[in-house]
């Protein structure tokens, strides 16, 4: 079963199964078994396959193209029909031999995320930094964000510790000349180095919470934790490691001059650059987009060529 821990007011850390406390002498850091799975290097030599790829040309601009299918109509469905002869295969996740790595890799390939760069600060002062796929904004009135922390028994983590214990943060939106910084920040370095330093990312103040904004952001959120809801669903009892959710409501928004709009609506994309990360160590940029319109069905009715009114005579005709 799922738990919801309120962190306004925060009186303490709420255990977690996998979790155990060592001391590093007047700190502490959260520690535990080995891994039960290993992500191997997907290449045995990535620099020679890095050196076989053309140059990333980041002055390459956005450009538009029409939608997919311009002459689309109402009850068309896909404009690939080609899908529906394909073969599908069903896969239970809970499937027995079946391990958690397995669940993982086809996740991460098969959804498309953002990437994000939260910022944290412990009780002792300790700043950290760290990368986070398993993000989103889910609402606007008020802004509200969700970061995972997957059940990781062997590298709990800091961010999430931080996040309990002080109910704040800083998310960053990762852009493409931030991205290897960024990814530095994932080395698992000893408790209290400084993952700023080894990124080479230059803090910037906050003005509603302790940690500090990455100076190079395009665009940064400012948050307080609202909730840390445990994902347990009966794997503590199994002895299994167990993910969690943090529901995070902004307080400040901040954004690059250049890039922001006139009436400080939208944020210009082709300044912005953001990333999103596939399958294991691939990330994907945006170079193309199309726009397609929402419809309403006012206007839809209204318009001939829309075919919305032909499509709703022939579906009544054909229950008569």
């Amino acid at each position: 079963m799922s738990t919801m821990r309120k962190c306004f007011p925060i009186t303490s850390t709420a255990s977690r199964t996998v979790i155990k406390p060592t001391n590093h002498g007047s700190q502490t850091r959260m520690t535990s078994t080995k891994s039960p799975f290993e992500l191997k290097p997907k290449y045995a030599d990535f620099k020679k396959v890095q050196a076989s790829r053309p140059i990333f040309d980041s002055t390459l601009p956005i450009t538009y193209t029409k939608n997919p299918d311009p002459n689309w109509k109402y009850g068309k469905g896909s404009s690939d029909i080609s899908s529906l002869e394909k073969i599908y295969v069903e896969i239970d996740p809970y499937e027995d031999g079946r391990p958690m790595i397995s669940n993982y890799k086809l996740l991460v390939s098969g959804v498309p995320r953002p990437v994000s760069f939260v910022s944290t600060v412990s009780k002792d002062g300790t700043r950290n930094l760290a990368p986070f796929s398993y993000f989103q904004v889910v609402d606007h009135d008020p802004p509200i964000f969700v970061i995972g922390f997957s059940g990781r028994a062997e590298r709990p983590k800091d961010t999430m510790r931080n996040l309990v214990e002080t109910g704040e943060c800083v998310i960053s939106v990762v852009s493409e000349h931030m991205i290897e910084a960024v990814n530095a920040t994932s080395l698992d370095v000893p408790f209290g180095q400084s993952e700023w330093e080894f990124s080479g990312m230059h803090p910037a103040p906050s003005s509603t919470v302790k940690a500090e904004r990455v100076k190079e952001a395009v665009f940064s959120v400012e948050g307080k934790l609202l909730e840390m809801k445990d994902l347990d669903y009966g794997h503590a009892k199994s002895g299994k490691p167990f993910g969690s959710l943090a529901i995070i409501q902004a307080t400040r928004f901040w954004v690059r001059k250049d890039a922001l709009g006139e009436k400080g609506e939208e944020i210009d994309l082709s300044v912005m650059r953001p990333l999103v990360q596939l399958g294991g160590i691939q990330y994907g940029r945006v170079r193309e987009t199309f726009e397609l319109p929402r419809p309403s069905l006012a206007n839809e009715l209204a318009v001939k060529s829309s075919g919305l009114e032909r499509f709703l005579e022939e579906k009544k005709q054909a229950l008569q």
